[in-house]
């Protein structure tokens, strides 16, 4: 819904171009487009609560821990606390945006999960991470009028054909994205309450520092299993929280499954993990022996400019294969409508 409030600031010269008179002033009301944001995603989850009730599925608004391989605990946060047990069980908990553990980061920085729900305007705003979260928020800030930066360690969208990723990132720049290469935070402060954050970072061997309204970290997240008591259920897990899992979303206990976000080095997708969930079920029941393809996920990007991919990049193709079994093929073109703004990058 961001990414289209973007969309809908950055055609205002296509509309003036194709005969319409927009204006060209009017300022974005941020308290209105969160409110939308939000009524969507509680309508989401209504949804999905409704559906859970009609296909009779027994929900339990409570935390899990792990007793047993086949035991659960239930805490309500209420004072109830009950167990039950199962035959399989899986580990869906998904994840949460990570913070770099610098001085100041929890006290005056937000997340990405922050930012849908932020009830007053970000100002100018940091964002500190390359990953399709860091761009795709820096990209509508700026397409809805707001100052922002972007704190890139190294290269933008690891894991994606680094050719799109760095003409994702010059789009971005002529769209007026500011970037800072080759800087990590340090550290951040708030001297005044009522005013900006200052943020200490350290470009190749210089210390700098610059104010901002809001820092957001979209660095990556980490798998929420922190809580479920793991080791009683003899399960293993890496240092983010995640599992190794077998094809078969199989951890290394016998009748426990993991999917989604806490699965260790794949994609952190809602599709994907949806996807996952259905062939398992299936799969559990007895219904199906299809097993999830992870490698040919088709992957869209909204920065806001908006790039799809599905299958290997050029480079992961290329270590896999070898450079010699590779060939890759240009074509460079300009969607028609793009045609009203010559001024668009190329």
């Amino acid at each position: 819904m961001m990414h289209y409030a973007a969309l809908l600031s950055e055609s205002k010269v296509d509309q003036e171009k194709s005969g319409w008179n927009p204006d060209m002033e009017a300022k974005h009301d941020w308290g209105k487009m969160i409110q939308n944001v939000q009524m969507h995603i509680k309508g989401l989850n209504w949804g999905y609560k409704s559906e859970m009730i009609k296909q009779k599925v027994k929900y339990y608004n409570a935390y899990a821990s792990f007793e047993d391989a086949h035991t659960l605990t239930l805490d309500n946060g209420k004072g109830k606390i009950e167990k039950v047990t199962a035959d399989k069980i899986v580990i869906a908990v998904g994840g949460r945006p990570s913070y770099p553990d610098i001085p100041g980061d929890r006290e005056f920085g937000i997340t990405s999960d922050d930012l849908f729900s932020l009830s007053k305007a970000p100002g100018k705003t940091l964002v500190v991470g390359a990953s399709y979260v860091a761009l795709e928020c820096a990209g509508f800030l700026t397409a809805l009028g707001y100052d922002t930066t972007v704190m890139v360690r190294s290269i933008f969208l690891r894991g994606f054909d680094q050719d799109m990723a760095n003409r994702i990132g010059s789009y971005m720049e002529a769209y007026h994205t500011k970037f800072i290469r080759g800087a990590v935070p340090v550290k951040l402060e708030k001297p005044d309450p009522e005013g900006k954050i200052t943020v200490t970072f350290k470009q190749g061997d210089e210390e700098k520092t610059e104010e901002y309204d809001t820092v957001l970290f979209a660095i990556g997240r980490y798998a929420v299993t922190k809580g479920l008591n793991l080791e009683k259920a003899g399960l293993e897990c890496e240092k983010n929280g995640k599992f190794k899992v077998t094809p078969g979303e199989l951890t290394n206990v016998p009748n426990v499954y993991a999917i989604g976000d806490v699965i260790y080095g794949q994609l952190e997708l809602t599709p994907v993990a949806i996807k996952a969930g259905k062939l398992l079920a299936q799969r559990i029941a007895g219904k199906s022996e299809d097993l999830m393809d992870y490698v040919n996920v088709p992957t869209t990007v909204f920065t806001p400019i908006e790039y799809g991919c599905c299958g290997y990049s050029e480079e992961d193709a290329k270590a896999k294969f070898g450079a010699d079994n590779i060939s890759t093929y240009h074509t460079e073109f300009q969607p028609l409508e793009w045609q009203y703004n010559k001024f668009r990058p190329q």
